[in-house]
């Protein structure tokens, strides 16, 4: 499908017309043009139709887009068309908060366990996971299959979880610490930085 190396912006941005498109679909809607996604989305048309045309031709000239095959293509891209095991470290609020969502989601990107050094919080439950110490990482990593982390701890231990999923043989890291792991090259790391997201917002204040 993929036969040339596709820009970070452009998959960061098919989350979002799968997001949409989901939407229109809850609503009955069958086919949406690009000029509708880009008035909705806030987005030049003319790019989502290039990034699109990056994976094939989805659409029709004067029609549109197939809302329900649009949607399928995109999840094929994105991988999301088979379950995707993740695993959780970090079951504080933040952590815990994650697990609640993903539950409501029910989407194929599963966290399938939970995991924390702290003994007040090993042995708690949540959502049907209990939660298990970081020194049963690697095992359950390898029997559930988990093919993405996310890190939910504070700073002075996001880069000792990360040595253990790169350990484990995860494939990507998405971390919440504040605060930049270090991973192998071929490994991927997307960072959630709260704090740097509201800090860079205040600049834009009157």
């Amino acid at each position: 499908m993929k036969t040339m190396k596709i820009s970070e912006a452009v998959v960061r941005r098919l989350p979002v017309y799968l997001r949409f498109l989901n939407e229109l679909s809850k609503k009955n809607v069958q086919t949406v043009s690009s000029q509708d996604l880009g008035q909705k989305l806030d987005l030049n048309p003319a790019q989502i139709r290039k990034d699109l045309a990056y994976f094939g031709e989805f659409g029709k000239k004067g029609i549109g887009y197939d809302v329900d095959y649009l949607i399928e293509k995109i999840r094929q891209i994105l991988k999301l068309d088979k379950i995707i095991p993740v695993a959780l470290v970090g079951a504080g609020n933040l952590g815990r908060a994650l697990c609640n969502y993903n539950a409501y989601l029910k989407d194929n990107m599963k966290i399938v366990a939970v995991f924390d050094s702290h003994e007040s919080k090993i042995g708690d439950t949540i959502n049907n996971l209990k939660v298990k110490s970081t020194s049963e990482m690697k095992a359950t990593i390898q029997e559930l299959k988990v093919r993405i982390g996310i890190i939910t701890v504070p700073a002075a231990e996001a880069q000792q979880v990360a040595n253990q999923f790169v350990e484990a043989g995860v494939e990507a890291i998405l971390n919440f610490a504040p605060m930049i792991i270090k991973v192998p090259g071929e490994m991927r790391v997307h960072h959630a930085d709260f704090t740097t997201e509201l800090q860079s917002l205040a600049y834009y204040l009157d």
